[in-house]
């Protein structure tokens, strides 16, 4: 097409007659030119061609060795993880947080994250079950009043499986531990003042529930059911106690002193089953022994005694804290019991 264009143009008339004069010469130079500048056009668009695939091959071939070099990386850091682990060594960290080597007494390593060795303790089995505080004033007799209806629905539901009794009742226990220590602790802040130890103490209650509750849950498999029901009564408690704290936390801790004498009841009643032997005496779980530091062929039945001991360790905290605030004193001006289970 081209060529065409090319001659017409070249094959131009000479003068205004009819006859045409065609330069024979010209129309060959100008196709030698075309083919020319032709070729330089052919050889130029090949060599962007070849570039431009050179190009995507050099990419697809990086891509591919940045590929393979991560997949190998990250196989060595795989084997090298798996190594230490098999080896007991500790990872390191860029943040320079590592778990130092902690072993029991008789050498063995210490299996837990959740508590150290320092944070057990032999609990003190002796003390006085049989303590009550009896009602004096109309806050009292509502409070303790209370706590008995909140007893009913539950000897409906659990009857004598007071494993499964035993796990609702830690998740309850463990709520006014963290909602009393948290507010004193904010208050502490809003203040500029000193809580004399109670926020320290509150929390380490709360903690010491919860490690009831994660014992209990080593013996007790909860069903589907009993798991939903404890994601509602502790939504409901956990609001319900936090009012009652803000509004007046005197009446709060009278209502956890004798929901833990319930407690105390409870567990009574569930050594009782032990003893008799409606409920197994199965071997105590391992949290619990290193917990408590229960010999090693500890039973579920020292386990209930432990708890129940502690239980009545906080009945007698939080009827002091309510004590101490009918008074007329703030917490802060008694000494916390701390270390106090």
């Amino acid at each position: 097409m081209n060529r065409m264009l090319l001659t017409r143009l070249v094959l131009s008339p000479k003068g205004g007659n009819s006859s045409r004069c065609f330069t024979t010469t010209a129309v060959g130079d100008a196709m030698n030119l075309f083919e020319r500048i032709a070729g330089v056009k052919y050889h130029q668009s090949s060599m962007l061609t070849s570039v431009s695939q050179w190009r995507r091959a050099a990419s697809t071939e990086a891509a591919a060795a940045a590929t393979s070099l991560a997949e190998k990386e990250k196989k060595e850091e795989n084997s090298g993880e798996e190594g230490r682990k098999k080896e007991g060594a500790v990872v390191s960290s860029y943040w320079g947080i590592s778990r130092p080597g902690i072993t029991r007494e008789d050498g063995s390593v210490w299996p837990w994250n959740c508590f150290m060795p320092w944070d057990t303790y032999r609990s003190t089995v002796s003390i006085d079950l049989s303590k009550h505080h009896a009602p004096k004033n109309f806050a009292d007799k509502f409070i303790h009043r209370t706590v008995k209806i909140l007893r009913i629905p539950t000897d409906m539901f659990f009857q004598r499986r007071y494993g499964c009794r035993a796990m609702m009742l830690e998740t309850v226990a463990a709520v006014p531990g963290m909602v009393g220590g948290m507010l004193l602790h904010l208050r502490s802040l809003r203040r500029f003042e000193h809580s004399g130890g109670w926020i320290k103490a509150l929390l380490e209650e709360a903690e010491n529930e919860r490690m009831h509750l994660m014992t209990m849950v080593e013996i007790v498999k909860p069903k589907w059911y009993e798991r939903l029901m404890v994601l509602a009564v502790q939504g409901i408690f956990f609001n319900c106690y936090f009012v009652l704290y803000v509004l007046s936390p005197k009446m709060a801790h009278r209502f956890v002193g004798y929901l833990e004498e319930e407690a105390i009841h409870s567990y009574t009643e569930f050594l009782k089953d032990l003893n008799s032997g409606a409920i197994e005496n199965v071997p105590a779980p391992a949290i619990a022994i290193d917990y408590w530091r229960l010999p090693k062929d500890a039973t579920l039945k020292d386990v209930v005694t432990v708890i129940r001991a502690d239980e009545a360790h906080h009945r007698d905290v939080n009827h002091f804290a309510s004590d101490i605030q009918f008074q007329g004193n703030q917490l802060k001006e008694a000494p916390a019991p701390l270390g106090y289970h």
